[in-house]
């Protein structure tokens, strides 16, 4: 007899089937459930236009959202709807109260707040923010790089599915050369050890794992920043090790904001902003 599937469960489903990330994952089953508990445990294809409009509202009016907030809840719902229960949301002109938009004055650093901020950051993390810096990667594109993704014959980084899942290749710094060359030497012997001891697997997408399975214990599939210590993998609850979480990262690049005495508000999220000039890291 087949067991039929929970709601949230074909949700998880459907998102690792379009290789969403886990944050994701995370994000649009915590806003769905949200809407479900807000309408008394009312199951969705029994809601429609009415009840969306309620909840957003209520987002707006009630919880004081931030309009980037009511509309991660909005793109959950619109997931919902349309990949899961098959439902086409797009006659139903929704019409709520959209939460009060905020706008901020952008954070800009002089050349000399940037060069004082990567001075000031660990070694442990020091190539990390320098590679993000010097070739105006977003945090998770610079989490997200394999070995396979430095191309030192070529010198050239590959980026995979990055924003709106295209593809991009940029030139690799000619100053961080040879300690990427350094870093993929230090990740090789760490993937070794991890093998002798019965680890070694790292995450590869659903469909590359199907179709190469034994892909994630390849060498060249390896994060080229991995984290200290083994993980369990919260979707497949394997021991793995995983990138650098980026958590981490943003809170060593604050820390170096802090040491460089800066007055201004830096964070993980916005240093992607900060190009302002990436020309000596390509020299």
């Amino acid at each position: 007899m087949r067991v039929k599937k929970k709601l949230l469960d074909l949700v998880r489903e459907k998102i690792q089937f379009k290789h969403y990330s886990y944050s994701t994952e995370k994000t649009y089953v915590h806003w769905i459930k949200h809407y479900i508990f807000f309408h008394s445990k009312k199951h969705p294809i029994e809601m429609g236009k009415r009840e969306i409009e309620m909840y957003l509202t209520k987002l707006a009016t009630e919880d004081n959202v931030a309009p980037t907030t009511q509309n991660q809840a909005f793109s959950a719902l619109l997931f919902l709807y349309k990949e899961v229960l098959g439902i086409d949301m797009s006659e139903w002109n929704i019409q709520a109260l959209r939460a009060q938009e905020r706008k901020h004055i952008p954070v800009v650093l002089t050349k000399e707040e940037v060069k004082v901020i990567l001075q000031n950051v660990s070694k442990e993390y020091s190539l990390l923010v320098h590679l993000m810096y010097g070739c105006g990667l977003r945090m998770n594109e610079a989490l997200s790089l394999r070995i396979k993704d430095i191309d030192f014959g070529f010198d050239k980084i590959y980026i995979w599915d990055s924003k709106s899942l295209k593809d991009r290749t940029i030139p690799l710094p000619q100053k961080l050369k040879e300690k990427l060359f350094e870093q993929v030497e230090m990740v090789t012997t760490l993937h070794k050890q991890d093998l002798d001891k019965g680890y070694g697997h790292v995450y590869i997408p659903y469909a590359l794992a199907k179709k190469y399975p034994h892909s994630m214990i390849e060498n060249k599939w390896q994060y080229l920043f991995p984290m200290k210590n083994i993980s369990i993998d919260p979707r497949s609850k394997e021991k793995r090790r995983h990138h650098v979480h980026p958590q981490t990262l943003g809170r060593n690049i604050k820390v170096a904001a802090q040491k460089a005495n800066l007055n201004k508000r830096v964070t993980s999220s916005s240093w992607y902003r900060f190009k302002v000039d990436t020309r000596a890291f390509r020299a």
